[in-house]
């Protein structure tokens, strides 16, 4: 482990050394950011899950920048170039852009005016020029390094080579770089215009056509929206300061005074910067800024699918689950208790009324003879129809009709984990049970689905993908952990993101289970071939074997644990299933007794609360939910009707809610609260129900204003509370828009290009 590496993680992120040093130990051992957090609190002093994974990435940043220092020493070195005061430089700099700055002199380099300005002799003349001696004649000195022979044909030849070479070194000079980049920084402007010929196809960028405004406080995703209309060859996107402003910089640092050689300096600030530094500072101004909404956007994504895998589960509960279809057929499926297809079947609801009286005879059927205690209806094309014809049925009351969000399971459907699971069914019958199996536990389905078609990004496909990816496996993984897997019936899948598994492991796993049946213990998990000690200490305490023979086995505490809980049951004269099924047998026992080297207070607590209500799900108890009755396409909204709605997606500019339209509607971040919002995520989440009301209705465009005001021009009367009326007395006011040149949509822009 590198000291200097920890100090400067340490200092970064404003954590004390010793935790970072504990941490960084650990993960260097194998340990994973759960496992750390869950059963190693005394090492780390109880750091949470992203203060580790910070102090992960910080230090994979640290060592990145020590990689390109070491290959920038090598380069110098081979080239000859190195002296005390240049390694100094190289090991003092704390960031890539800073050491690139000082490599940037001395990088290998293809041929410049200035290389071939040197090639001619033109250095010392333009040494002297950069002196700005009062004295000094750039005319006079300029004719004496006139050569044909060089390709110097005359005095303005010779001060125009010199230039170049003055111009290069202002634009390699390291300090002048950072000021620069400074003033980028603080003052560039983000200009979009709309590129000669491509407006009708670049429709859903209108409101970027004539755009300016400050790259400091531009917003994530109006800044993605920028760059993707670039890429789709529709608008032009500069982003520079007033070059005014830039020449000045540059003038101020190097024209010393009004001499004639400093005139000759002057013109080559200008050149320096049109010519080399405004394109350079220009590309890396658009680097930090595509990062910065990168990551910003990821961050979002990252906090919606949190929301959606931590969604309440149904549990274990026999269901029906059906994929709605108009022309093909209404699939459906009978799932036991375990997820596992019991029947499968396409039922014609709409193609005629004897059809439809089948289909329902089926259904009741079905129910009866399935034991079917929840009915899952997919919130796509005909859902709506569906779910009218299911409660049309008078099913029994203790069976739910609910819709389920089907993002993503038409791309499950087709995968690998889908054809490998049933081989013998098609795509339909495959969704049915993934909307069926999402309602009973939407954690477990989810992680078979590639997070990017679940639809809960921001800009998802503009984004770093390799950075996306990572901050979406961590989720995965902090969820899975969070919550605890039960070993005998999870998926192949929901295995892999178990602290220490991986795909290999969480396949063998499933196929040891599948030819030696269910794990009686968490011990026997040991026998899983290649599943080593270090694995079996990462995984066992997320593992859960439920009716196990020793009940820690369906609990969170870890096996390394069982000792001491084995003590507190002898301690208090009863069993370890004694203790865990009696409060005040718990309530007795002294904690400080069992702390050793070891073993703190935090784990000890951990272990405690455990034992109160082993293997508890940790997500939030689970609700049904409906949409309003005759409200079932985009065309039966009108402005003032209020709605009970699920939020689907949440963005920095707003949150998208379902209304049972086959439509999201977008509250702007304006409509969110009566309050000023700063960040959307603070009022509203992914798959949370709330209350919206209509604010406008686009049809030709397919879009949706809503408000969560409860206050104000937007805010829903008590009238319009309890009815939905054909006409709202005053037409409520549209959502805020940012201040823009150009473009008059009603919409948030971000409405035109997520």
């Amino acid at each position: 482990m590198n000291e200097k590496h920890v100090l400067q993680s340490a200092t970064a992120l404003s954590i004390n050394p010793r935790q970072v040093a504990a941490t960084a130990a650990l993960l260097a051992e194998g340990a994973t950011v759960p496992f750390i957090a869950r059963y190693r609190k005394e090492l780390t002093g109880q750091l949470d899950e992203v203060q580790i994974t910070n102090i992960r990435d910080s230090l994979a940043r640290i060592t990145e920048l020590d990689t390109r220092r070491k290959a920038i020493l090598k380069s110098l070195a081979k080239q000859d170039l190195l002296t005390g005061e240049l390694v100094a430089a190289v090991e003092d700099a704390d960031n890539l852009v800073s050491l690139e700055d000082i490599y940037l002199p001395y990088r290998p380099k293809r041929r410049t005016r200035a290389t071939m300005a040197r090639e001619k002799g033109l250095e010392p003349l333009a040494t002297v020029l950069f002196k700005q001696t009062a004295t000094t004649d750039p005319t006079e000195m300029a004719a004496a390094y006139v050569d044909a022979d060089k390709d110097v044909a005359d005095t303005e030849a010779a001060l125009a080579g010199a230039r170049d070479i003055i111009a290069e070194w202002i634009n390699e000079d390291a300090e002048s770089r950072q000021a620069m980049r400074q003033l980028f920084e603080n003052y560039a402007t983000c200009e979009a215009r709309l590129r000669k010929g491509a407006e009708e196809k670049g429709a859903k960028f209108r409101d970027y056509f004539e755009w300016d405004e400050p790259a400091k406080a531009a917003p994530s995703h109006r800044l993605l929206a920028m760059f993707r209309g670039e890429k789709e060859d529709v608008l032009s996107f500069k982003t520079r300061p007033s070059e005014d402003a830039a020449v000045a910089l540059l003038q101020q640092r190097f024209v010393k005074n009004g001499c004639a050689a400093s005139q000759q300096v002057a013109l080559a600030t200008h050149d320096a910067y049109r010519r080399m530094m405004a394109v350079s500072m220009e590309v890396e101004m658009r680097a930090m800024l595509r990062d910065r909404a990168g990551t910003e956007a990821i961050r979002v994504f990252a906090g919606n699918m949190r929301e959606l895998l931590m969604a309440p589960a149904l549990g274990q509960k026999a269901v029906l689950g059906m994929d709605p279809a108009f022309r093909t057929g209404c699939k459906t499926v009978c799932l036991d208790k375990q997820g596992k297809l019991l029947f499968n079947i396409a039922l014609h609801l709409t193609s005629s009324a004897r059809a439809a009286e089948e289909a329902g005879r089926t259904i009741v059927k079905l129910c009866e003879t399935f034991n079917i205690e929840a009915v899952a209806i997919g919130n796509g094309t005909a859902s709506r129809e569906t779910e009218a014809f299911v409660r049309g049925l008078n099913l029994p009351g203790h069976i739910p009709v609910i819709m389920v969000n089907e993002s993503g399971a038409s791309v499950y459907s087709a995968s690998e984990a889908a054809r490998e699971e049933f081989p013998d069914h098609d795509l339909t019958v495959r969704g049915a049970v993934s909307i069926g199996r999402r309602l009973m536990d939407p954690l477990a389905e989810l992680v078979k689905i590639d997070p990017k078609a679940i639809g809960v990004g921001q800009y998802q496909h503009d984004v770093d993908q390799g950075k996306l990816q990572s901050a979406l496996d961590d989720v995965a993984m902090s969820c899975v952990n969070h919550v605890g897997v039960e070993l005998n019936t999870a998926s192949r899948q929901l295995l892999s993101y178990v602290s220490g598994l991986g795909p290999a492991l969480a396949t063998s796993i499933v196929q040891y289970r599948d030819e030696h049946g269910p794990f009686k213990s968490r011990a026997a998990v040991k026998k899983v071939p290649r599943l080593g000690p270090k694995a079996f200490e990462q995984a066992a305490g997320f593992l859960r074997i439920r009716g196990a023979r020793n009940p820690l086995d369906g609990s969170a505490v870890h096996p390394e644990r069982y000792g001491i809980v084995d003590t507190m049951a002898k301690d208090r004269g009863c069993t370890v299933r004694d203790l865990m099924d009696q409060d005040d047998l718990q309530a007795h026992v002294d904690l400080q007794k069992y702390v050793t080297d070891e073993v703190g207070l935090p784990t000890l607590k951990d272990i405690l609360h455990e034992l109160a209500k082993p293997g508890r799900d940790p997500r939030e108890r689970f609700e049904a939910f409906s949409f309003d009755e005759g409200v079932n396409k985009i065309g039966d909204l009108t402005p003032g009707m209020t709605l009970p709605g699920i939020v689907t997606n949440v963005t920095n500019f707003g949150a998208f809610v379902d209304v049972g339209v086959h439509q999201d509607g977008l509250v702007h971040i304006s409509q969110l609260s009566d309050q000023f919002v700063a960040n959307p995520a603070d009022i509203v989440k992914v798959q949370q129900k709330v209350e919206v009301t209509v604010v406008e209705v686009d049809l030709e465009r397919k879009r949706i204003a809503l408000s969560m005001k409860k206050t104000g021009d937007d805010a829903p009367s008590d009238r319009q509370r309890r009815s939905r009326p054909e006409r709202p007395a005053a037409r409520p006011a549209r959502p805020a828009q940012p201040q823009r040149r150009g473009g008059n949509s009603p919409f948030a822009n971000p409405f035109d290009t997520l």
